[in-house]
């Protein structure tokens, strides 16, 4: 494990020390989670942002996102994001099934 250090102040910080008293734990912990959840907002609007501009298809998107391909086309669905398959996606799609 790495250890990495930043510096926190005024309401970044006492959001921090609520969210430790919320959740009745210690700060490194409380920053893992954190980073963690940020990490994973992070490439999921990586991942969309990818799959609009035409620059990944669905399975890859999903993938980026760290996502399986039905939960990634919920997130569509929820966003009301169009599907933009596209023969690159078929043919994915078949590489997919026969592996």
């Amino acid at each position: 494990m790495t250890q990495v250090a930043t510096r926190l102040k005024g309401k970044l910080l006492d959001d921090l020390k609520l969210i430790e008293s919320e959740e009745k734990t210690d700060r490194a912990t409380v920053l893992r989670k954190l980073i963690a959840i940020g990490i994973s907002h992070w490439k999921l609007e990586h991942a969309l942002k990818l799959y609009l501009n035409r620059k990944a298809t669905t399975w890859k998107a999903a993938e980026i996102a760290g996502l399986s391909l039905y939960e990634f086309i919920d997130v569509l669905r929820s966003r009301r994001i169009h599907a933009q398959y596209m023969i690159e996606d078929l043919e994915e799609d078949l590489r997919r099934l026969v592996e």
